[in-house]
């Protein structure tokens, strides 16, 4: 993606930010990618997992860059450069606020949404995408399964982009006469301050349920990365689904500091300011979502959506609720919404890709979203309802008996494969999985992912269902170190047309 322009920025304003010792100088642009610097860039170096990027300071130097930030480790490693040289305590910490800084503050132009929850994040940073198109809006989309920057789309390396990066995307956006952006912002994200100092409109939570306990440690922790958020630091107005025990905890804790900055909405009857009320599983394109109804102090929006499942409406109800918040009226809302409902195209959520026998693609990697998606897609045939699944290596290791378990409850039939395996060892994974089937149920166990694929698809019935869960839109497999290109979406339809030829 080509880099905004920036404007000249004293060397002393960037310290005054930071609150460090004025140095002499000019910055013409920020990275913290020695590979990307460009002449005058203000170089920021951060120690990462393995190494401190502050030895790659003179490289830097050598491409350009003006002056380097980094902390006193770093100014250790890096020695004598010839640049000036700012240090701070946690360059990983300010990153964003200097990139912003010299840019030209992009975010302050911009009205912005934020989605977090561990399910639901993607489809419904779609979902307000989509209704902010209708409106007329040029907007940004940063999240999981891309990078949509006023038109030009990349493929995303994270669910939230490191700071500099993010801070490029939205001068960017600027640039190209953006109004709005609409973001996925991750735990981990959070926890690292990733998005500073993007102060949010709206911010909106789907819910809470186990995952990424690897980095997080516990659940409460895990749940306070979340929260984060919703502080006044992060964000303006939220919007909290209370349909679990996290959401009513976030509400009430947040209602409790800031009592005229939140609201919160159900889909499933509990007491709130917003209620959805589902009128049917048809929608108006006779696709497989449903119409609903959404009612609160904003006024009472009556439209649809084609995604399959309960979940989708209420992320759809999220959206909607979520840019009605942001000072939309309700009337202009449901006239845009009239025809066309909350309906855009997620990749590898829900995705259908075969009809006989049905087959769906959806990314659920954790025992909540399989749940969710095996009750969606359960009267979709008269057959057996089968579930391809795996679990990622290097990850939440807990979850992996846990969602065997959800799956043998649910389904008919397990199909126990590979997902990212990474650094562990697949075969190891696939049975902490197993440990988690009840004794006669229905599995098979076939490692290679693709060939899992295509021996289901091609040995399912014409009325089964088929859910192949896991990895969604994604195109790269990681197996020990090494990148497998893999598509669930074209294996499955490859065997789909291959069973087609042979009937």
């Amino acid at each position: 993606m080509k880099r905004p322009s920036a404007p000249s920025t004293e060397l002393s304003d960037v310290a005054l930010v930071l609150n460090v010792d004025a140095v002499d100088g000019v910055v013409t642009g920020v990275s913290s990618d020695n590979r990307e610097i460009e002449p005058g860039d203000l170089f920021i170096a951060i120690r990462g997992a393995t190494v401190h990027a502050a030895r790659f300071a003179a490289d830097a130097v050598k491409a350009g860059a003006a002056a380097v930030l980094t902390d006193t480790e770093g100014a250790q490693i890096a020695g004598e450069l010839g640049v000036p040289v700012l240090v701070v305590d946690d360059p990983a910490r300010v990153a964003g606020l200097v990139a912003s800084s010299c840019l030209g503050r992009p975010s302050e132009s911009l009205t912005s949404f934020a989605v977090t929850g561990t399910n639901g994040k993607t489809s419904t940073a779609y979902m307000i995408d989509d209704i902010l198109t209708k409106l007329g809006a040029r907007t940004g989309l940063i999240g999981t399964v891309e990078v949509r920057i006023a038109g030009e789309t990349v493929p995303a390396a994270l669910t939230t982009p490191q700071p500099v990066d993010l801070q490029q995307m939205l001068a960017l956006l600027v640039e190209r006469g953006g109004s709005h952006l609409v973001m996925e912002t991750s735990s981990h994200a959070l926890a690292q301050g990733r998005t500073r100092p993007i102060h949010f409109d709206v911010a909106g939570f789907t819910n809470l349920t186990q995952d990424h306990l690897d980095y997080h440690k516990t659940f409460e922790e895990y749940y306070r990365a979340k929260a984060t958020l919703f502080d006044e630091e992060y964000s303006s107005r939220g919007v909290i689904i209370v349909d679990d025990e996290w959401g009513r905890r976030l509400f009430e804790e947040t209602k409790a500091l800031r009592p005229d900055a939140v609201v919160s909405l159900s889909v499933a009857g509990n007491d709130a300011d917003w209620q959805v009320m589902a009128a049917d599983r048809e929608n108006t394109a006779g696709g497989p979502g449903g119409h609903f109804t959404v009612e609160g102090p904003g006024g009472r929006l009556e439209t649809f959506t084609a995604l399959p499942g309960d979940f989708n409406i209420a992320n759809a109800a999220l959206a909607a609720v979520m840019v009605i918040e942001s000072g939309t009226d309700v009337d202009t809302l449901s006239e845009v919404l009239k025809d066309s409902g909350i309906s855009p195209q997620v990749p590898g959520r829900m995705q259908v890709v075969g009809q006989r026998p049905y087959t769906v693609v959806d990314f659920a990697h954790n025992t909540d979203a399989l749940v969710k998606a095996m009750v969606a897609v359960r009267g979709k045939g008269s057959g057996k309802l089968i579930v391809l699944t795996g679990a990622a290596g290097d990850r939440d290791r807990g979850k992996r008996p846990m969602m065997a378990a959800a799956v043998a409850q649910y389904a008919d039939m397990a199909v126990i494969t590979d997902d990212d395996p990474h650094s562990e060892d697949p075969a190891k994974i696939r049975r902490e999985m197993i440990a988690g089937i009840p004794q006669g149920f229905s599995y098979v166990e076939i490692g290679d992912r693709e060939r899992a694929i295509t021996d289901t698809v091609l040995g399912a019935a014409p009325d089964d269902i088929i859910l192949i869960a896991g990895r969604g839109h994604e195109t790269i497999q990681d197996v020990a170190g090494t990148a497998v290109a893999i598509d669930d979406r074209v294996v499955a339809r490859r065997a789909l047309a291959r069973r087609m030829e042979e009937e």
